[in-house]
């Protein structure tokens, strides 16, 4: 009897966590926002492959274009990422020669910048970025895209509050 009573709680604490899997595959902000990303990204991969980069090295070229030299550490605050994963890709770009660290006015402090092969390399990246762009929006709405991306920067916003 013991043994039923164990393997009827057992099953239903299964259909439980089976029923709450369903709804958070359905409903979770981050599982979905997750999913999405994966395709995205893949897609953008496959597009920028002529070049042999990924769009997660592609994005880091264009964040260290933007901000100048700059610490890692206002990078990582930028893109929202932990400094440590940031340090990691970071040094991946400056093996293959596309960023340097270069000594800031006080000399304690290393600023992050592109050398000129990483502005080659984005350079001919960028349209290949354009025509991914492009197509995604274009099969989504120029107008749904406008939203999602006003509802996405309004999300990264949320997070960061205290």
């Amino acid at each position: 009897m013991g043994k039923q009573i164990k393997s009827a709680n057992a099953e239903k604490q299964t259909n439980i966590v089976d029923v709450k899997a369903r709804e958070i595959a359905s409903s979770c902000t981050c599982f979905k926002l997750r999913k999405a990303s994966r395709a995205i990204t893949q897609y953008y991969d496959a597009v920028l492959e002529p070049c042999n980069i990924k769009v997660t090295q592609f994005t880091l070229l264009v964040a260290i274009s933007l901000a100048g030299p700059a610490p890692v550490g206002i990078l990582a605050e930028e893109l929202v990422m932990d400094r440590t994963t940031l340090t990691r890709n970071v040094a991946l770009l400056i093996r293959d020669g596309l960023a340097e660290m270069v000594p800031g006015k006080d000399k304690r402090v290393k600023l992050l910048q592109l050398t000129a092969s990483g502005r080659q390399l984005l350079a001919r990246a960028i349209p290949l970025w354009e025509e991914a762009q492009t197509s995604i929006v274009n099969r989504i709405g120029k107008n749904n895209w406008r939203d999602i991306s006003l509802k996405l920067t309004a999300m990264t916003a949320l997070t960061l509050l205290p």
